[in-house]
């Protein structure tokens, strides 16, 4: 136990040594804690009393980790409004269906293009389809994003991602895995996870008087006891009910975004948030082994340009169906194209039931690409933009009511 003490507390202070040169560099945290995930781990070398390798407690590291996952997604929903989400409900299933129809069949086509065989043609399609909550989640906050007018779209979306892949996976997982799992309660299952996340929608609207009864707690200590047990409660209860943990944790903070306790809860979530979440991040890059990925570099960099421009279309089609402005629209894009913990489960699924071995290291390098790439283009979303609108010679918002008034101002004259 005291050596796995010892392996923790090295992770931890690899962890804050490159969280330390990330701010320096006024760069994401992201990329820089998973590449040091990568560069250490079970291939890594032992020096001296320093073992690099975290065999004994990578099993703690991960769970940190996760732990991480369920902050992020919990602060994300603690932000958002749920009144804002429901009148935006068809925006959001309109553009949650263009983003997964189009990214879906562009993993087809590539697919078969690649000469893969149907089923894992079908899980490629999979990987493609799916964003990653915790980096967006990450990404919005990090950014400050979180109060910008596309943000509730992609949050919509995310949850929208969140339902493809429950019915994705109960489909794949009934025909790999041969289990005994039917049509009917494939349907059965997805019916009960969208009641499940709606039944939280209404929890928002209707119960707010008995939740601010119930977090009428004047003790800070048993304020915060109450609030995270429920959170890592009902996360685990969700994943029972194939909605995925962090999804659940999302969920209940949009629960609590309508009380008069949320703020209170933001401010004794931010400091988990920020320190789990580092965690998140350093635990998925200890899982990539980097001399497994040389064999899939150019299949995973196709995929990578494909998702690129299914997400900056999918992105733009959504935003500009919504009202908003080029710009928002291309955020959309840029935000949600980072990929992670729900591809590799959909990669591990394929794994599990004997498809080709070379989805390991093929969606490894796919997701390490996209979870470096996909952070740095959204802070750098600014610049994105104006090299676009040289191209597509955008208008901006502003510049088009200045131009209407000017017009008006001529003709009346």
């Amino acid at each position: 136990m005291d050596h796995m003490m010892f392996e923790v507390g090295t992770a931890l202070i690899l962890v804050a040594i490159a969280s330390i040169i990330a701010g320096k560099l006024k760069f994401s945290i992201i990329p820089f804690l998973i590449v040091l995930g990568m560069l250490v781990g079970p291939h890594a070398p032992t020096i001296g009393i320093l073992d690099f390798k975290f065999i004994e407690s990578q099993g703690i590291i991960d769970f940190l980790g996760q732990i991480g996952i369920l902050f992020l997604l919990f602060y994300l929903g603690l932000e958002f409004s749920v009144q804002k989400l429901i009148k935006s409900g068809r925006n959001i299933v309109v553009g949650g269906t263009i983003y997964v129809i189009l990214n879906f069949v562009l993993g087809l086509a590539y697919g078969f293009v690649i000469n893969m065989p149907l089923y894992e043609t079908l899980i490629i399609a999979g990987m493609l389809s799916v964003s990653s909550t915790a980096i967006v989640a990450k990404v919005l906050v990090d950014l400050r994003r979180t109060g910008n007018s596309e943000t509730e779209l992609i949050l919509g979306m995310i949850l929208f991602d969140d339902i493809f892949l429950a019915v994705f996976l109960s489909i794949m997982s009934g025909l790999l895995l041969g289990g005994a799992t039917s049509v009917g309660a494939t349907i059965l299952s997805v019916c009960i996870s969208i009641g499940y996340m709606l039944l939280f929608f209404v929890i928002a609207r209707k119960g707010p008087p008995l939740l601010n009864k119930l977090l009428n707690i004047t003790s800070s200590e048993i304020f915060i006891i109450v609030v995270f047990s429920s959170m890592f409660f009902i996360a685990g209860f969700s994943e029972t009910l194939h909605v995925a943990q962090a999804i659940g944790a999302l969920l209940f903070g949009l629960a609590l975004s309508e009380t008069e306790h949320s703020k209170r809860i933001e401010q004794l979530v931010i400091p988990f948030r920020d320190f789990f979440g580092a965690i998140f991040f350093f635990s998925f890059g200890l899982g990539i082994d980097p001399t497994t990925l040389g064999d899939a570099l150019w299949l995973a960099i196709g995929a990578v340009v494909l998702t690129i421009i299914g997400n900056l279309i999918a992105g733009m089609i959504a935003g500009r169906k919504a009202g908003l402005s080029h710009k928002s629209s291309l955020n959309i894009g840029l935000t949600i194209m980072a990929r992670g913990e729900f591809t590799i489960i959909v990669a591990n699924v394929g794994l599990a039931g004997g498809l080709s071995a070379m989805l390991k290291p093929f969606s490894a390098l796919y997701v390490l690409i996209l979870a470096i790439l996909g952070p740095l283009l959204a802070k750098e979303s600014k610049r994105v933009y104006r090299g676009a609108n040289k191209i597509f010679k955008w208008s901006d918002p502003v510049e088009k009511v200045k131009k209407r008034k000017e017009n008006q101002e001529n003709g009346a004259g």
